[in-house]
């Protein structure tokens, strides 16, 4: 566990600005002693080192905690997304990444795609379509050329 001095040393971080965060649902810390002080895990420091990387790229406190509430809603099996997840800042968009697919972390959407998956699904369409057919029938005679055909 690692007391609040810890954290502020480690992140490069203010005192004020670990308690904010903690205030704020951002990133609460996992234990309290006796006395009321926070304790945090190697977990909480995951996700803390997480969310800085975010804010220091230039995403807001407010849109990380956006993209925590949309990403709980989307992965309910992830309870702590800042810990669970990679989270890349793109400008105003935060992209989360799981199981080789990267989308935005508050709407959904996808914006990678596994291109290996994609190589396999075209070889498929292309077997699909390698098979032999049966020449199409224009309604001409056998061997006769088209203008023999009008009178």
């Amino acid at each position: 566990m690692y007391a609040s001095r810890d954290i502020v040393q480690i992140l490069g971080i203010s005192r004020r600005q670990l308690q904010y965060w903690s205030q704020t649902d951002l990133v609460v810390p996992s234990a309290k002693t006796p006395g009321g002080h926070s304790r945090y895990t190697f977990e909480d420091l995951v996700a803390l080192k997480a969310a800085k990387r975010l804010i220091d790229a230039g995403v807001s406190v407010q849109r990380i905690r956006k993209s925590i509430r949309a990403l709980r809603n989307v992965l309910p099996t992830v309870q702590r997304p800042l810990a669970e997840l990679i989270l890349v800042a793109t400008g105003d968009v935060v992209l989360a990444f799981r199981n080789g697919t990267a989308f935005d972390a508050v709407s959904g959407q996808e914006w990678v795609f596994e291109v290996a998956q994609f190589q396999r699904e075209l070889d498929s369409w292309k077997r699909s379509f390698a098979t032999p057919r049966a020449p199409r029938r224009s309604g001409l005679a056998p061997g006769k050329p088209a203008r023999e055909r009008t009178a």
